[in-house]
């Protein structure tokens, strides 16, 4: 027989024998109290509001431990080759933009700078003296014109008044010849007469003088048309020498062009001058390295009495202010995510949490940037989820410490979901 128990706490409970089945029966005695029953429907609510609750956080972010900090590394480099004399700064050293890195021996730019500014001052002179010649041949080809013209002018008037002479020695000739013979055949008949005693001798000397003062006349007329004739020639000659200075005039122009040519020429090497003057002072500038931007100094190969060559890479400059996450999600991963999207990140170095937002999504997964990028249509296809690169940009309030380093491993969170 087995022993019967009662439960004297729970009214109605009826005698049940103590066995091995003591834990079913106090479970259901337990279960049938009202304070039990409402315990464990709250648990389960609360179970419930706080499965929901971790299900919205965590479908309300992405995130990867494949990132990294970026940012950008400034090559210096030599713009001349020289002698080294100074080195101002050393491995990990801040500096800033415009600090004076490294000097070159100036020596030899400082020499060619002096050469060039007096080839350029030559060159000067030398146009400004050609630019001067020009408004004066201006005006000196313009009065020759003028007086060329002139005599041109001048020499045919001569000429036509030389043929009016001409004509009028010609009708003096003429009379003179007319009246000579009219002389000669008087003579002749004053000579019959005074044979004859006719006439007195007297008359016959007189006719005589006639004869001869007309047969002179002749020859003075015939004289003054050989002037005449002369002076013709004598006017053409100078017209003709007249037209020639004119041609001669004529051509100046074409002379003021060669000069104005000249004179250009000469500027436009005074301008070559003057570009090798100013590359000149470029290279002795370039003599002084001078830091491009903000940031550390790194991989500093220069050292004091190097001779460096023109584009030899001498150190790094890493801007600190300027850096930025660059995350590789799963492609997967960005079907909600937006660029604006706020992102917190938590740096490896220093177990910091920094704020920021995303920038941009690259344009091409990771893998089509590698040296050897996948080709699937070779037939060996195997699907392999991609990643892409984010690029997640952060407060400026949070770079201002200069903490973060290119190539920091970074634990970013992007919010796709408010």
């Amino acid at each position: 027989m087995s022993e019967v128990h009662v439960d004297p706490e729970i009214p109605g409970a009826e005698e049940t024998p103590k066995s091995n089945n003591d834990f079913a029966y106090h479970r259901r005695a337990a279960m049938s109290h009202p304070g039990v029953r409402i315990g464990l429907i709250f648990a389960v609510l609360v179970l419930v509001v706080a499965g929901v609750f971790l299900w919205r956080y965590l479908m309300s972010y992405e995130s990867t431990d494949d990132a990294q900090i970026d940012g950008h590394i400034s090559s210096i480099s030599a713009r001349v080759s020289g002698h080294i004399i100074k080195v101002n700064i050393e491995d990990n050293q801040k500096v800033q933009a415009g600090d004076v890195l490294v000097e070159i021996d100036p020596t030899d730019y400082q020499v060619a700078v002096d050469k060039a500014r007096a080839d350029y001052a030559d060159a000067v002179a030398a146009a400004r003296g050609a630019g001067t010649n020009i408004p004066i041949m201006n005006v000196t080809t313009s009065s020759q014109v003028s007086v060329t013209e002139a005599n041109i002018a001048s020499t045919q008037a001569g000429i036509a008044a030389s043929r009016q002479q001409l004509e009028a020695a010609k009708a003096q000739l003429a009379q003179a010849e007319a009246n000579d013979a009219k002389a000669q055949s008087d003579l002749v008949r004053y000579k019959q007469l005074v044979d004859k005693q006719e006439i007195s001798a007297q008359q016959y000397d007189q006719a005589v003088a006639s004869a001869k003062a007309s047969t002179a006349g002749v020859a003075a007329s015939r004289a003054a048309v050989d002037t005449a004739s002369a002076q013709i020639a004598q006017a053409q000659a100078r017209e003709q020498q007249a037209r020639a200075d004119w041609r001669s005039a004529k051509t100046a122009p074409e002379q003021v062009s060669v000069m104005r040519s000249r004179a250009d020429s000469a500027r436009a090497m005074a301008d070559r001058k003057k570009a090798d003057l100013d590359q000149a002072e470029l290279n002795l500038r370039y003599a002084k390295i001078i830091a491009p931007t903000s940031g550390v100094i790194s991989g500093r190969t220069v050292e004091l009495g190097q001779n460096v060559m023109a584009g030899q890479e001498l150190m790094k400059v890493v801007p600190l202010d300027d850096v930025w996450v660059t995350a590789n999600f799963k492609e997967t991963q960005l079907r909600m995510m937006r660029p604006g999207q706020p992102v917190s990140v938590m740096i490896d170095a220093n177990g910091k949490m920094y704020r920021g937002h995303v920038d941009s999504i690259a344009g091409a997964s990771g893998a089509k940037f590698s040296l050897l990028p996948p080709e699937n249509a070779t037939g060996n296809y195997v699907k392999v989820v991609q990643r892409i690169p984010v690029k997640i940009t952060l407060d400026p309030e949070d770079l201002k410490t200069h903490e973060l380093r290119p190539g920091m491993s970074a634990n970013p969170k992007v919010w796709i979901r408010k």
